[in-house]
């Protein structure tokens, strides 16, 4: 049988599909803006029909049903990452979160968490009758391979991404069609603090250097202030719209990286349209699963990669807390802690932990630089592996200084408001000989 008629064979609507999940499944969607929505819904909407549906994802970019309360008994979440659509769920205990490196995940699919069924979201099939994962390869390409049943979602409006980003029509086992435009995040707005901690970061940045950027107005904002750089290089679980300037600028080239020389190494893409057609077809994006992208082992090939992640709080042993507020779980880990240890393992590599020096909570503005990081956080990224803390105040060397030392820098980097209060913290904290 050819693979035009396997397919043929293989096309269902999208309510004869969810039928074939069962209870007490394990059911992966794919990640991020690449969650076939559509079909999500669907299982949704024939809830009845289950008891005890394990639904695994991490950045939950869909409406999230499954999450609701009255899901409770059909559905039930475990989150990798929580955001807007599964926190709640968890906090009043019909979910759970589980903590794991982002580069790890793929490994979860075959032992820990083994998948029932993974519901991905790829492009029609070329010539040869491989679909492309286009925005989201990271964890679905593992977890479409590691699945007894694959569930597709063909889209002709999924971009057609390259690299390690395929899966065969033969290795699908149901597929339905639906055409729909990818999920689409405005571009962030960017304001004074996060102009001046941009201009801080890329004081960290030389040309050649290769570059992991999160999301978000920070990232943006670091983006912005290298355009006087020159061959710099993208090796990142994901890229945003700004890497896409950068590349029209002739900046990001790719041509000095050691390291797949070219090419920009990525797991998953989100931003908006602009970036899927940029990434549509092009050479240049190399996708590939997580496992690959963030293991530090391999990020550390990588000569003089810069990563860039973010922070809720950062106490004056450096260790830092970007996932949980107090007990309360807010997002997850992410791969900060593999780009962080990849630029350790780098030659000439730097990691930068960026963020505003304050917070607003409940109205009260709150210094990020803590004497102790609040009763119940959650160290993401330990004192023995942070390098740079940089705020809009300025740049913090940590690597390699005293616990002494490293309080007196991260307090210059502190808003003025609350240095005078932190340095009485560090002088009972530190005795003076």
């Amino acid at each position: 049988m050819s693979w035009k008629e396997e397919y043929k064979a293989k096309v269902k609507t999208a309510e004869e599909a969810v039928k074939a999940i069962k209870s007490g499944n394990r059911v992966v969607l794919g990640h991020a803006v690449g969650e076939p929505v559509y079909i999500v819904q669907k299982m949704v909407e024939n809830y009845e029909a289950y008891k005890d549906v394990e639904v695994v994802n991490m950045v939950a970019m869909g409406p999230s049903g499954f999450a609701k309360p009255e899901m409770a008994g059909h559905f039930r979440v475990n989150s990798l990452f929580l955001g807007g659509g599964t926190r709640k769920c968890v906090e009043e205990g019909r979910g759970d979160f589980t903590p794991t490196f982002f580069y790890q995940v793929p490994g979860l699919w075959k032992t820990e968490l083994p998948v029932d069924v993974a519901i991905i979201n790829v492009t029609p099939p070329d010539e040869d009758g491989n679909c492309s994962f286009g925005v989201s390869c990271d964890y679905t390409k593992p977890a479409a391979e590691a699945a007894k049943l694959v569930i597709a979602q063909v889209n002709a409006k999924m971009p057609r991404t390259l690299g390690n980003s395929f899966i065969n029509v033969k290795d699908i086992d149901i597929i339905v069609e639906h055409d729909v435009p990818i999920v689409e995040l405005p571009l962030p707005k960017i304001g004074e603090i996060e102009e001046k901690i941009g201009a801080n970061c890329a004081s960290l940045i030389k040309d050649g250097d290769t570059l992991q950027l999160g999301i978000g107005a920070i990232p943006d904002a670091v983006l912005h202030f290298l355009k006087e750089k020159k061959d710099l290089g993208i090796h990142s679980e994901m890229i945003s719209d700004g890497i896409v300037d950068l590349y029209n600028a002739g900046v990001v080239t790719c041509a000095k990286k050691n390291f797949k020389t070219g090419k920009m190494v990525i797991g998953f893409l989100m931003g908006t349209q602009r970036l899927y057609d940029f990434a549509n077809n092009n050479p240049m994006v190399d996708m590939n699963p997580i496992d690959f992208v963030n293991d530090p082992r391999i990020i550390g090939q990588n000569d003089n990669l810069v990563s860039v992640n973010s922070a809720l709080q950062v106490d004056f042993m450096g260790q830092v807390c970007s996932e949980s507020i107090g007990l309360r779980q807010f997002s997850g880990i992410g791969g900060q802690v593999d780009f962080v240890r990849g630029a350790a393992f780098s030659k000439g590599g730097r990691s930068i932990l960026a963020f505003p020096a304050t917070a607003d909570v409940k109205g009260t503005v709150v210094s990020k630089i803590v004497p102790l990081l609040t009763e119940g956080s959650t160290v993401t990224t330990s004192r023995c592996d942070v390098d740079y803390v940089v705020t809009e105040f300025g740049v913090a060397k940590l690597k390699g200084k005293t616990l002494r030392e490293r309080a007196k820098a991260l307090i210059a980097v502190a808003a003025p408001q609350f240095r005078e209060e932190l340095e009485k913290e560090r002088k009972l904290r530190f005795k003076e000989a």
